[in-house]
């Protein structure tokens, strides 16, 4: 019998600008870019150098403090260059892709007769082992870290996210198999969503499938972590993206690295919202480009409308990318005595507007923050979106502090940033929740290096 877990706190937010289930082709500039930040925690070293040719799995740089940790090019061609920022930060490697795909050769293996340290090497040579996060920390996991569990969610529930059921269609094999290999290197837990019926979900083998019911942000992998299996002090579990599963089980059966997934183009600023297949590292403008609404200032976000990053059409889709987000920046817009206004076109938690009174709706965002930064408020905001056994709260208290004995007797090893996505949304103080739990994270885990 499938394990089932209700969850009440959350909050599921309806925006105008959800994606059709169509998928459309992309023309593509030739231009991917392999970027190290969407590789959280990890320090880039550049192997490559500009007029190298590289065939798609060949490494572009390596993790600094664990060199076998290898991240692998998209595509097969010419590395145009390698952009670097301030104290010589790497921010991109570049690559003009060549008209005919060569793809390095790893050799197809039966994932059913590997062990564990097999299938971690196999990962390794590939490229592929840093799609792999850990928790605690949040970051790119090295295989020294040895987790006592893996977990997999396959449910995306933030607002305007993508759906992984229509990326899994005719992935079903290959997502079985990197579920598969994922079993191999320790117990592994897949949580999926109560609405969701693919089969290649309800009835994975090789893994403990937990089916979460309640609102956003239960498809949150910290939050089925802290429901299934807390991390403790010394403990460390691994978190997988479901496309990364799907890119290990492509490995095992061609033996070649294949980083097609399928993402969103969503938005109130889209013309056509819709599906695009494309690849890690592809142009954002190759998907943008002719789709967006004019006569608005716009903010493109990579990834999405709660966690994802402000960029531009010339900015390259990371690791973990499943949307990219088109909303209004909402700088040229006029209210006029919009604080006393009942705003029947606008959302809010605490019933300040009278748009509660039409039921569910969808509601066209912005990116304004409404308001300046104020004192923290301890209202208990945070625990009503926050369905984690912690008290977010103090936690966050204990962060502003720097009080690390206090951050630890309170859970931080259990939490990422994401998981504050929706106390930072509903905080009437304005603080940049998701900041300051990232900063927390980085700290901790400098002082436990």
């Amino acid at each position: 019998m499938v394990n089932v877990i209700k969850l009440r706190k959350g909050l599921d937010i309806h925006l105008v600008g959800a994606a059709e289930r169509i998928k459309r082709q992309l023309a593509g500039s030739g231009e991917f870019a392999l970027v190290p930040d969407g590789f959280v925690g990890m320090v880039p070293k550049v192997v490559v150098k500009e007029g190298d040719h590289v065939r798609a799995g060949d490494a572009l740089f390596v993790n600094k403090q664990c060199p076998d940790v290898r991240f692998a090019s998209p595509v097969s061609g010419t590395v145009t260059a390698v952009e670097r920022g301030e104290r010589r930060k790497v921010l991109a490697v570049k690559v003009k892709a060549d008209a005919e795909q060569e793809f390095a050769d790893f050799g197809r293996k039966d994932v059913g007769s590997l062990n564990g340290q097999q299938v971690c090497q196999a990962l390794l040579e590939a490229g592929l082992f840093g799609y792999i996060d850990q928790l605690p920390y949040a970051v790119s996991t090295t295989p020294d870290t040895k987790p006592k569990a893996i977990f997999v969610s396959a449910l995306r529930d933030k607002p305007l996210a993508a759906d992984f059921e229509f990326e899994l269609e005719g992935n079903e094999t290959d997502f079985q198999t990197g579920l598969t290999a994922l079993s191999k290197m320790a117990k592994t837990y897949l949580g999926i969503g109560a609405k969701q019926t693919a089969k290649a979900l309800t009835e994975a083998r090789d893994v403990e499938l937990t089916v979460f019911d309640g609102p956003c942000p239960a498809g949150n992998v910290g939050v089925q972590v802290n429901h299934l299996d807390p991390v403790n002090k010394g403990e460390v579990v691994w978190t997988v993206d479901p496309s990364a599963v799907i890119f290990f089980g492509r490995l095992f059966n061609t033996g070649k690295v294949d980083l097609h997934r399928t993402i969103a183009l969503v938005g109130s600023e889209v013309k056509e919202p819709a599906y695009y297949d494309v690849l890690v590292g592809q142009r954002i403008g190759d998907a943008t480009d002719g789709q967006l609404k004019e006569g608005r200032n716009l903010r493109i976000i990579n990834g999405n409308v709660l966690t994802g990053k402000p960029c531009t059409a010339d900015d390259f889709l990371t690791a973990h990318t499943s949307e990219i987000t088109v909303i209004p920046e909402g700088d040229d817009t006029d209210e006029m005595l919009g604080w006393i206004m009942p705003r029947m076109n606008q959302f809010s938690t605490n019933r300040s507007y009278f748009s509660w009174l039409l039921g569910k709706k969808e509601y066209k965002a912005d990116a304004r923050v409404k308001g300046g930064k104020r004192h923290i408020i301890m209202s208990g905001e945070y625990d009503r979106v926050l369905p984690m056994d912690i008290y977010g709260e103090y936690l966050i208290k204990a962060i502003i502090t720097g009080d690390i004995d206090r951050q630890e007797q309170l859970g931080i090893y259990e939490v990422a940033p994401e998981d504050f996505a929706l106390a930072e949304f509903v905080d009437s103080s304005k603080l940049e929740l998701q900041a300051i739990v990232r900063k927390g994270l980085d700290i901790l885990r400098k002082e436990n290096a």
